[in-house]
């Protein structure tokens, strides 16, 4: 049922949905690899979409981390509401990650430990893209990360721009198989 949703927001708009099927549960887990679950006090997910990312987040969080999700996608913001809107410290924004500076002020914070990221960048507008990563780079804390995934390596360098130091992980068991990148300063 959420694959065929997916499915529908890609055809609808497909350079912002970026992908014709849900993560797998196998990019989930790479995707949160480098989260110390143990110390993290605030995590933001750009583009949850149905929440596969969210799921791994949800299973390995401390139970006082706060949980910062940004959908800009209407569908994909009802569906997560529905399944994560009674949980407590999780917060569903339905709005672009070009404005996660306000969000991150409105719920009382400097910074951020990670941001996990299913975002486009190699589709959405260079504009978009620019003012995201540097917001994101602001906003995390120093020994913070940035982790995002992508399904070619055109991005890398954009990466590399904000983030000193940029590793990444190929994973094949995905539709389509996929790279991600863990980011830090």
């Amino acid at each position: 049922m959420e694959w065929l949703s997916f499915l529908k927001q890609y055809i609808q708009g497909p350079r912002w949905i970026g992908a014709i099927a849900p993560s797998s549960k196998y990019l989930a887990a790479k995707m949160v690899k480098d989260i110390a679950f143990d110390r993290a006090s605030c995590i933001v997910e750009y583009g949850p979409g149905t929440g596969v990312f969210t799921e791994m987040l949800l299973a390995n969080m401390q139970p006082g981390t706060v949980l910062i999700l940004i959908e800009n996608n209407a569908r994909f913001c009802q569906l997560l509401r529905k399944k994560y809107g009674h949980l407590p410290n999780v917060h569903i924004i339905h709005d672009s990650a070009v404005h996660v500076d306000q969000h991150i002020q409105q719920y009382g914070l400097d910074k951020v430990d990670y941001i996990v990221s299913g975002l486009p960048f190699a589709s959405l507008p260079a504009e978009v893209s620019l003012d995201i990563l540097s917001k994101s780079r602001q906003y995390l804390k120093q020994d913070g990360k940035f982790i995002t995934f992508q399904y070619t390596l055109l991005k890398r360098g954009l990466l590399k721009q904000f983030f000193e130091n940029v590793s990444m992980t190929r994973v094949y068991r995905n539709l389509p198989p996929a790279y991600v990148f863990s980011c830090s300063q």
